[in-house]
């Protein structure tokens, strides 16, 4: 559900935000998300919320829009008040934007969604629509007001949402990672639209971003949240940094100029790399053109997918990636051309069938087509994490999430158990193998996403968005994992992002996708 500003008649003051000694432990979580909170935000102070992955950014950002729920959901402790009151999505003057983009999505169509809490405040119908055509130009959403939101990218979904806030003129404007999904023009242009919209101080901004540099030129104040704990550091940017910098790199900040350590080999002779005599394609593309309802998105793409070889695919968002993605994936059909799995990865982790019919097992031979495959058959072959992590969640804990696609393929109960403890590990969430994933930081859901994936060792593995909110040892680790996975394991890694650091350590191939029409 999509949390939408109330604005309190005629009043144009940014909210005043106060929390003493305020935490919050989610209901299936023993540790707190945060705890010890003491902070005091001023009436149109613009302040960036930092801190590792874990850390409750997103959290205490429900605390303030008033939406982390009763007793039955998690234990409050301390005070947190916005103009002096328990903050209230019914009554107050927040705006909020969710870190995932499709749950901020309410109506069908693009204007009605922009208009919907405008609507709710009882403002005047020409006064509406005036707002609407202003924020989804502040926000560089130029589409019509008809357009389905169904059809909306997940960058353009995060604009769609910033531009619903922003027509209501909220006194406090909380975003939460609210340019992780844009390309590198639209992060600039929202920014920019944020800062000129907030420029008389009539709202107070708390945002959360993990790449710092995004947010600097804008913001008054940085304030650093400890896991489990409260503030370890606040001041204005330049002191905090300056002070602090090393320090809060080592606990995962993104610091500006502190250099990244990946090490990997040169590309010419990692293994399988393009430098290799005869690379081994595991899925070759013709012609290929992906969308939705026979409609293509993009030119035809020629590519193969190679044993040992990362591929990104990049572009402005709508151009089609994700959807190009789920096509090589064989999630969903072209609208024209090909895209064949060769034997070689057809022979990948076969599955052995037990009919209920022959006493026997038999093994099925399987097609070129993967958008033929049976679940299964996909599972131990092609594996898929999705933009948003917790649409693939389907059980109750972190460590049954990871085993569901090993039972799947029938596993046995103890390689089960050992493979769950390695991902764990690997992935930096021992400590919260009995969480519900839902309660998850969105940058823990990620992990645990790609955990899901890795479980059943696909060799040919399409990650999307697979750095989204990761702070940066986190993104470090997750790096080395897919280097290990192409150089180490002879996987091929295709990765869809806006992340240069990213494409510059994993693009072996690039596919840089523009709009089917040409235009840029």
């Amino acid at each position: 559900m999509s949390i939408r500003a109330h604005q309190v008649p005629g009043t144009r003051t940014g909210a005043r935000i106060d929390l003493t000694d305020w935490g919050w432990r989610h209901g299936s979580r023993r540790r707190p998300a945060l705890a010890g909170v003491d902070l005091r935000i001023e009436p149109g102070e613009r302040v960036l919320l930092l801190g590792p992955s874990g850390a409750g950014k997103s959290t205490l950002l429900a605390g303030l829009a008033g939406v982390l729920g009763g007793p039955d959901e998690g234990e409050e402790s301390g005070s947190i008040l916005v103009d002096g009151q328990r903050p209230d999505p019914g009554a107050g003057r927040t705006g909020l934007v969710l870190q995932d983009p499709q749950a901020n999505t309410i109506l069908s169509r693009v204007g009605d969604d922009v208009a919907f809490g405008c609507e709710n405040l009882g403002i005047e119908r020409s006064e509406i629509w005036r707002r609407v055509s202003a924020a989804l130009e502040a926000v560089g959403l130029d589409l019509p007001l008809d357009r389905s939101t169904e059809a909306l990218s997940g960058g353009q979904r995060q604009r769609l949402a910033l531009a619903g806030v922003l027509a209501m003129q909220p006194g406090l404007l909380l975003l939460d990672e609210p340019t992780a999904n844009l390309d590198p023009d639209g992060v600039i242009e929202v920014r920019d639209a944020v800062d000129r919209l907030l420029a008389d101080r009539s709202a107070t901004l708390v945002v959360v971003e993990h790449r710092v540099s995004t947010w600097l030129p804008v913001v008054d104040r940085i304030v650093v949240l400890e896991p489990a704990g409260g503030v370890i550091a606040e001041g204005p940017p330049d002191r905090v940094l300056a002070a602090e910098g090393e320090q809060l790199a080592a606990r995962g900040v993104w610091v500006p100029g502190v250099p990244l350590s990946i090490d990997r080999r040169p590309r010419s002779t990692a293994s399988g790399g393009p430098g290799r005599a005869n690379p081994v394609p595991l899925l070759q593309a013709t012609e290929l053109v992906s969308g939705r309802d026979g409609v293509g998105v993009h030119d035809p793409v020629e590519v193969s997918l190679d044993a040992g070889r990362s591929t990104v695919i990049t572009g402005v968002n709508g151009a089609g990636k994700s959807t190009l993605g789920f096509t090589l994936a064989g999630l969903l059909p072209p609208v024209a051309g090909t895209a064949v799995a060769t034997a070689q990865l057809r022979a990948e982790g076969e599955v052995v069938d037990r009919s209920r019919t022959r006493w026997f097992e038999r093994r099925r031979p399987i097609g070129p087509d993967p958008a033929r495959w049976r679940a299964r058959e996909l599972a131990t072959r092609i594996g898929v994490v999705f933009q948003q992590p917790g649409h693939q969640f389907v059980t109750a804990t972190v460590s049954d999430e990871i085993a569901v696609g090993l039972r799947a393929v029938r596993t046995g109960p103890e390689e089960i158990r050992t493979r769950v403890a390695e991902l764990l590990a690997e992935l930096g969430l021992e400590s919260l193998a009995g969480a519900n994933p839902f309660t998850l930081s969105g940058g823990e859901q990620r992990r645990l996403s790609v955990a899901t994936v890795l479980a059943t060792a696909p060799r040919l593995i399409l990650l999307d968005e697979p750095t989204f909110g990761q702070d940066r040892l986190t993104w470090q680790s997750m790096l080395r994992l897919i280097i290990a996975l192409v150089d180490g394991r002879g996987c091929a890694v295709v990765s869809i992002t806006h992340d240069a650091d990213l494409i510059d350590v994993l693009g072996d191939q690039i596919l840089r996708l523009g709009p089917a029409d040409g235009t840029p």
